[in-house]
């Protein structure tokens, strides 16, 4: 399944997953710090949805209160409560 979405409060513009059940086949970060990213999109693949929350929820990026990783996290959540 598709699902995208928008980060908000971070360099990053826009998350592109596929994920196949409960499980994470792709992500494409448009924007952002992009060796780090592309770094974590290929982490990610493979990885269970639960997991990538539990590992990237809270982590925070020069006091902003948030992350690219912790989007990615509020994403899946949002993606999990679609279902």
């Amino acid at each position: 399944m598709k699902f995208e979405y928008v980060p908000k409060g971070v360099c990053s513009r826009h998350y592109t997953f596929d994920i196949d059940g409960d499980t994470i086949r792709s992500l494409v970060v448009e924007g952002g710090c992009m060796g780090n990213l592309a770094g974590i999109s290929r982490i990610v693949v493979g990885m269970k949805v639960d997991d990538v929350i539990r590992a990237f929820e809270g982590i925070d990026c020069n006091f902003k209160g948030t992350s690219c990783p912790d989007q990615i996290a509020r994403a899946l959540k949002e993606y999990k409560l679609s279902l």
